[in-house]
């Protein structure tokens, strides 16, 4: 019988070998354990992580998880690497990835009748920095195309499912989507990030 340590080793080692986040359901099928056990074993790891003070931590992204440097080490990383820190998003784009976000998943058509301009530069940004992606097609004459936000996302803005987003309020939905995407950006301004968590504006 494998021990609890076997298997917390066995995990990270895997998380640390896919290099992206991965599926709950993919490692319990790895460990040849129960999706219970699973989540059981990276909690584990998660604190053994912490308690040890490593460098590295586990993130969880909705119902994948990864391994990551820890944010307060970034500054080091880009050092070695020599990676530049990119610009934040422009405006319209934070715009466009705000209506997404919490209205997903939603096709370009319903984006442009939020802001009432053309997104399709935009959105095209937006998925290529792997922000957001395309979720399938629409039932309706021409199918349009469905989007919806990534674990990227996630990632970039420090939560681990979409229920963690600030809400809205309910007057004015325009001006609403601006104010909870500005104080996201005033946040991440505030912690000291890594190459991911800006993009360049565009």
């Amino acid at each position: 019988m494998v021990s609890a340590n076997e298997l917390q080793a066995a995990a990270e080692a895997i998380l640390f070998a896919a290099g992206e986040p991965l599926e709950l359901s993919r490692l319990a099928q790895a460990l040849e354990i129960e999706e219970e056990s699973a989540e059981q074993v990276l909690l584990n790891l998660a604190a053994s992580l912490d308690e040890r003070g490593s460098g590295i931590c586990l993130l969880k992204l909705g119902t994948k998880y990864q391994l990551s440097s820890r944010t307060e080490f970034a500054p080091q990383i880009r050092s070695v690497l020599e990676i530049k820190r990119n610009a934040p998003l422009s405006q319209a784009a934070f715009e466009v990835l705000a209506v997404i976000a919490y209205n997903q998943p939603v096709t370009k058509s319903f984006v442009e009748q939020v802001r009432g301009v053309d997104c399709s530069g935009v959105i095209a940004t937006l998925c290529q920095k792997q922000l957001i992606e395309e979720k399938g097609r629409l039932d309706l004459p021409g199918r349009p195309l469905l989007y919806g936000t990534t674990p990227e996302f996630l990632r970039c803005f420090s939560v681990s499912s979409l229920d963690e987003l600030p809400e809205l309020p309910n007057h004015d939905a325009e001006k609403s989507i601006e104010a909870v995407m500005e104080e996201a950006k005033e946040e991440e301004s505030e912690e000291p990030g890594d190459e991911k968590e800006n993009y360049p504006e565009e």
